[in-house]
């Protein structure tokens, strides 16, 4: 039987993509269950049975290289997290909270700063700077003086992206900016309450001029650290994982254990205190988190 890929998931529909054509599926009744690993994502690689030339069923979900539970999408390639210099104003602590997710679940992002032309070149720099040294590759962006906008569209090419980052900075018209005629209706975080304003309640995936996609989503609905434990946020530093392995105990957690490597890289000045600072932050709504969910 045939292989596609799921380009959207609308009303118990399945939208295949295979060699130019969409097929609408069904899935059978084996996808009908509740676990969310048997059920058939946008993203998916799957085996499908056509009855005709538009129609056909769901018979096998491939392999997932990884999973989002919200927005739900699977096989994504890259996270383009787009942050504002200026109006709303970048905001580390947040864009550190969206890097933790995206390590988290094993997807690569790719950091945009938007309007980079209403703030000093200095300021810049030094953000270009801090995330680069952390192994991040930064794009500064501009839709008045074009910066970037050709380095951006090169890193969507043949890849599966979705986008996240700060309300208000412009996401989707980045994208309509790069790509006239692609319509995107991605939805934006809110800063105060870390919930979706969704614009749009299902997930798309927008194929791009030359190849690639582009997840229309309605965002991430929750940055809550919800799957997260204590090691699995600590590693979600991909700076400080990469100290790790000097560190004298397996598992540390950075805090107060003895002869850790991170602690002494932050003592030593080698490390971010703002990253630190918000890693502690987060570790204390990961507790909070965790309280109000107690299963008692």
């Amino acid at each position: 039987m045939p292989e596609g890929r799921i380009v959207k998931a609308l009303s118990g529909f399945y939208y295949v993509a295979d060699e130019g054509r969409i097929y609408s599926c069904r899935a059978r009744g084996l996808f009908k269950k509740k676990d969310a690993k048997v059920n058939p994502l946008v993203g998916d690689w799957v085996v499908y049975d056509a009855i005709n030339e538009e129609e056909g069923y769901v018979m096998e979900v491939g392999e997932r290289t990884n999973e989002l539970v919200r927005p739900p999408i699977s096989n994504v390639d890259q996270a383009v997290l787009v942050f504002s210099m200026y109006k709303p104003m970048f905001s580390s602590l947040l864009l550190d909270k969206f890097l933790a997710h995206t390590e988290h679940v094993g997807i690569d992002s790719v950091i945009v700063l938007s309007k980079a032309d209403q703030v000093s070149q200095e300021e810049v720099d030094a953000i270009v700077r801090q995330y680069e040294a952390i192994g991040y590759q930064v794009i500064p962006t501009s839709t008045v003086d074009e910066r970037g906008l050709e380095e951006v569209r090169s890193i969507l090419h043949d890849r599966i992206t979705v986008f996240a980052g700060q309300s208000g900075v412009g996401k989707s018209s980045l994208i309509n900016t790069l790509f006239p005629g692609v319509s995107l209706q991605t939805g934006d975080v809110s800063q105060k309450l870390g919930r979706g304003k969704h614009t749009t309640r299902h997930v798309e995936l927008i194929p791009l001029p030359g190849g690639g996609y582009v997840a229309d989503t309605p965002g991430f609905s929750s940055l809550e650290f919800i799957d997260f434990t204590e090691l699995d946020l600590a590693e979600s530093f991909r700076d400080f994982a990469a100290l790790s392995a000097d560190c004298k105990f397996r598992g540390c957690l950075h805090v107060s254990e003895p002869s850790c490597a991170v602690q002494a890289a932050l003592a030593a000045g080698e490390l971010s205190e703002d990253r630190y600072e918000h890693y502690k932050q987060f570790r204390e709504e990961l507790k909070e988190y965790q309280r109000r969910n107690k299963p008692w």
